[in-house]
């Protein structure tokens, strides 16, 4: 590959360690009560090199590999995030892959179209409001009754053969040459297995801890891993369509492996029906401003747009940035009033957001203007709200008819098992001026622990295992574990289980836009439900406090994911660390504040593209093995 067509700049280090939702006509209503001017040109963004044929940021530097090449084989935004997704599965199994699924954010220069690709998995038939019964979080999430039915090889289908370039067999070649030929395993691929501890969930069953931890011990950095298993079954999609992996021999090492169970869990009840009836589904995407900017987000099954936007709106009246002011970044006015617009966020998260689908969202209500405000009035840069906020009902704001047979949320918070593990995100931007912000995932750090496959008849010993080469999720531990009801209606919880109901989800694939309608920014994280909060700290940080893509990505995170809970923060680039100042930190403790100690918080990926060249910028996160590769010619405008 010429190296005169791609700059690699990566960093290999491990960190220290939905129904459409159209919002054209609230924005309207609010611009015509509170005009705004337009915002400046976001110049910090515009920094250092950009590029002209391409760039993508990924968490993994032989997934950006794969997608730069698809970038320069012809391929647009969208088959080279797909070609990312799956060459993931191989290089980084325990966070994302084929046996999971995501949300991917597009936006299409021809048309100026904006849209999401909805492949969250879904409960099977089988599925009940008490199927967890007595389980605890551990015997449930690594047991087949936490695997909900996949929707990533149809997502990613759906999005080749509608807006790609090339066809599907042709994005999945860089996948199935890192799995068949192998590839040098990464610091954060060694270090991601605890292999002394019998209950990592890398060893939870024997095939998995053989894959991961051969002989008990992790593999070495640099060796060479290959996954034969996964290459076969990369082929089989890549010759026969999405078709062969929810049909056939794969779904029914799929139904077989989501039968096993861990010491006291329970087995799972998906059939080859659930997998042949599962359709990925595209959405509009959540829709607000943001000082004269537009912000675009994921809408239902996830809580993300929704919950960052209420939260930038509940922030807006404050001069974030303006030093002068106290408002300056790491000020303690600034980290207190993003911590209590987290707390009031999440309290109306807990109750109203979940699967659209299958219930009443008050998506317009939670974005009112006017709900917005009463929800903020509380905040004040120099108190803790107390006691804890709870949630509103933006009902009476919400323009949304309510259906008959419709039930409203209940307040259950998702498990998280941290972002060293679990999800991932990356971002391209092509030649063409499109753009994609994917989040996708397998849940927990490996999943439910199993990977799709089965023992035959007779042998038990972990030589005779038929494995497909990719983990199954654990994405059912998003829905409620005790069937609960809503605070408002007494009605029965929508997040409760229920048959082809998708969990709700933090994903928060993200993109901005100037007031002429075009795109500036796509960027996400993965990390749980600190995924909301990196979103709106890296949000913050380039439009309020002026910061390049690199300075925002690298600079520390605070983050609150529950009404009442205590403040995470960490230290910013691992690389060379900035931790906010110890004397602000003190004082969100005489605030009332729990201020927990550092601990990693997501991984952002960012991509730029200067709207008067359509050259493209990006950044990367340390925190992870963040790479950044350009396509083209570099320059400077």
């Amino acid at each position: 590959m010429p190296t005169k067509l791609r700059i690699v700049a990566a960093i290999l280090l491990v960190a220290s360690v939905a129904p459409l939702h159209a919002d054209d006509e609230r924005d309207r209503d609010r611009h015509r009560h509170h005009p705004r001017p337009e915002a400046p040109r976001l110049e910090a963004l515009y920094q250092g090199a950009g590029y002209d044929k391409g760039l993508v940021a990924v968490a993994n530097p032989h997934a950006a590999e794969a997608g730069a090449k698809i970038l320069e084989h012809g391929g647009n935004a969208i088959d080279a995030a797909v070609a990312i997704a799956y060459a993931l599965n191989v290089v980084e199994p325990q966070s994302a892959g084929i046996g999971g699924g995501g949300f991917m954010l597009i936006h299409l220069a021809d048309g100026q179209r904006t849209f999401a690709i909805d492949s969250r998995e879904r409960a099977p038939a089988g599925a009940t409001p008490g199927m967890f019964g007595t389980l605890n979080f551990t015997q449930a999430s690594t047991s087949g009754i936490s695997v909900g039915v996949p929707g990533m090889v149809r997502g990613t289908a759906m999005a080749v053969q509608r807006h790609g370039k090339l066809p599907l067999r042709r994005v999945l070649q860089p996948a199935i040459e890192l799995a068949d030929r192998g590839f040098a395993a990464t610091p954060r691929f060694v270090s991601s297995p605890n292999c002394a501890s019998a209950a990592s969930r890398a060893r939870v069953y024997p095939e998995t801890a053989a894959y991961f931890c051969p002989g008990g011990a992790p593999i070495p950095v640099g060796a060479v891993v290959t996954n034969k298993p996964l290459a076969e079954t990369l082929r089989t999609i890549a010759r026969h369509g999405p078709e062969a992996f929810y049909t056939g021999e794969i779904a029914h090492a799929i139904v077989e492996g989501q039968k096993r169970a861990s010491a006291g869990g329970q087995p799972g009840t998906m059939t080859m029906a659930d997998l042949a009836a599962y359709e990925a589904t595209r959405r509009a995407p959540v829709s607000g401003t943001y000082r004269g900017w537009t912000i675009k987000g994921m809408d239902s099954p996830s809580s993300g747009g929704l919950a960052v936007m209420q939260m930038l709106e509940m922030i807006e009246r404050f001069p974030i940035g303006n030093a002068g002011a106290g408002f300056g970044f790491g000020s303690a006015n600034t980290l207190n009033v993003m911590a209590e617009a987290m707390r009031t966020a999440f309290a109306d998260r807990a109750v109203w957001m979940g699967d659209a689908d299958f219930s009443y969202v008050p998506a317009k209500g939670l974005l009112h203007p006017t709900y917005t405000a009463l929800r903020s009035g509380p905040i004040a840069p120099t108190a803790r709200m107390s006691p804890n906020p709870v949630a509103g009902d933006p009902r009476s704001y919400d323009t949304v008819a309510l259906r008959r047979d419709a039930t409203l949320l209940a307040q259950a918070e998702p498990s998280f098992a941290g972002p060293g593990g679990s999800t991932t995100h990356f971002v391209v931007g092509d030649r063409w001026g499109n753009l994609v912000s994917y989040t996708n995932t397998i849940e927990s750090g490996y999943g439910a622990g199993m990977f799709a496959g089965y023992y035959p008849p007779g042998c038990a010993d972990v030589s005779c295992f038929k494995s497909y080469g990719f983990l199954l999720n654990n994405e059912l531990t998003d829905f409620n574990f005790v069937p609960s009801a809503n605070p408002f209606t007494g009605k029965p919880a929508t997040n409760d289980v229920a048959p082809g109901k998708r969990p709700r989800s933090s994903m928060a694939p993200t993109m901005i836009f100037d007031a002429r309608g075009r795109p500036v920014a796509a960027y996400g994280s993965p990390g749980g439900s600190t995924i909301i909060n990196s979103v709106l700290n890296v949000t913050l940080n380039v439009i309020d406090h002026g910061m390049t893509i690199q300075q925002a990505i690298d600079a520390p995170r605070l983050s609150v994911t529950a009404a009442g809970g205590a403040i995470a923060i960490d230290v910013g680039n691992p690389a060379a660390p900035t931790p906010f100042d110890p004397a602000v930190l003190t004082a969100l403790r005489t605030l009332g504040h729990t201020v927990n100690a550092p601990a990693d918080i997501g991984s952002v990926q960012f991509v730029a593209i200067d709207p008067r060249t359509g050259r493209l910028y990006g950044g990367a996160d340390a925190r992870r093995e963040g790479t950044v590769i350009g396509v083209g010619k570099p320059g400077r405008d």
